[in-house]
């Protein structure tokens, strides 16, 4: 089966880093998904903090970032699992979640790219170990 970004995936996709595009662009080959958020401003930043889905407030989070040309270049990304059936995004399908960053997580290792999930802050691989879970959250590592 081939799979496609939608108008507002890649418009999400093109506010995010070049190392978080190539990943992308090699993950909708082989698994369905939605680019949920890039690049966030300050308003939607603020929003997510306030509500609990974030835990840093602006310009501290990784999707907050610019280029030096002051044009954003988010380092993390937000996915989740698409379904053709409705509904498209099941926020509860921890499985779903896992699956894709499996593949997430195995692209970025081929092409030698750090990054990780917030399904494993601390890259430990345990994935019962985490207060904070941010299943389709991926960032680039600053190693």
């Amino acid at each position: 089966m081939k799979y496609f970004y939608s108008r507002s995936s890649l418009d999400k996709l093109y506010t995010c880093h070049l190392d978080l595009q190539t990943i992308l662009l090699k993950l909708i080959e082989v698994v369905d998904v939605k680019i949920i958020w890039g690049w966030r401003g300050e308003e939607l930043q603020n929003q997510f903090f306030e509500a609990g889905t974030s835990e840093k407030a602006w310009p501290s989070s990784l999707h907050n970032t610019l280029d030096k040309d002051n044009k954003p270049c988010s380092l993390a990304v937000d996915i989740a699992p698409y379904y053709p059936q409705a509904p498209h995004i099941r926020w509860n399908d921890h499985e779903g979640f896992i699956y894709v960053a499996g593949y997430f997580m195995g692209i970025a290792h081929m092409l030698d790219i750090k990054v990780r999930n917030g399904n494993d802050w601390d890259g430990d691989n345990n994935l019962h170990n985490q207060r904070f879970f941010d299943r389709g959250h991926f960032e680039l590592r600053r190693q």
